[in-house]
């Protein structure tokens, strides 16, 4: 399990400027905690939903507190904290849990890569193996028991897309991995109704060759656990 620093409750007033949300504690305290999704958020954020949020020891942040998971009035857990997928999935990988990339000896991190300036989130390598180039993406936005990827239009998003596929094209692997974070999600496809481009660019990327694989994550107050790999419809 990958497993949490000591998380509080407390119920959502308000998300605001994208990166803060005001909470009330079971005490009855207002709190402004900083939120690290520049996403929508579209069902992570209602009012009167439980907020599990982190204490940062760094006494130099204007906002120590962070949100990590929703809890939602109708029971979903929702991990809302984007920076912990990466995390996440490098142990999952570390630890041989993901199957389809389990065939190497070392990983790297944020490694420059491609033709736009980019930082791919995974790399794996091996003697005598072609490289494994992976992107990371998390999964929160659940539409009709279907999850959908991006909640929003992702200029980044897209420049990702392109340099997969000329990874792929170059005859290297390239992966495309959804972090499905998300206890209502059991399947996923691309939001074309969100970011049409987005969904154009997942299409020619998968006929170069790029890969993707989606799995759902377990979801509690104490960590983040392998579920299961979830179907992506494409």
């Amino acid at each position: 399990m990958y497993r949490f620093p000591p998380l509080k409750s407390a119920q959502l007033v308000k998300r605001y400027k994208r990166f803060l949300a005001d909470v009330i504690t079971p005490s009855g305290k207002l709190l402004t905690i900083h939120c690290a999704n520049t996403g929508a958020m579209i069902g992570c954020a209602t009012p009167g939903d439980t907020v599990w949020y982190s204490t940062s020891n760094n006494f130099k942040r204007k906002y120590p507190y962070s949100w990590e998971l929703t809890q939602t009035q109708t029971g979903d857990w929702i991990c809302v904290n984007t920076h912990r997928a990466n995390d996440v999935i490098c142990q999952f990988v570390v630890e041989n849990k993901i199957p389809e990339l389990s065939d190497y000896d070392n990983i790297s991190r944020e490694v420059k890569y491609g033709d736009e300036n980019s930082r791919i989130d995974l790399l794996l390598t091996k003697k005598q193996h072609v490289n494994c180039y992976i992107e990371v993406k998390s999964v929160t936005l659940l539409e009709n028991n279907i999850g959908y990827f991006p909640d929003a239009v992702t200029i980044r998003g897209q420049k990702h897309l392109r340099e997969l596929s000329l990874i792929a094209e170059r005859g290297e692997r390239a992966v495309l991995f959804f972090a499905v974070l998300h206890s209502g999600i059991k399947k996923m496809s691309v939001a074309s109704h969100i970011d049409s481009h987005y969904a154009a660019l997942l299409k020619q990327a998968t006929n170069f060759g790029v890969e993707i694989l989606c799995y759902q994550i377990k979801i509690s107050e104490k960590g983040l656990s392998m579920d299961k790999k979830i179907s992506f419809i494409q």
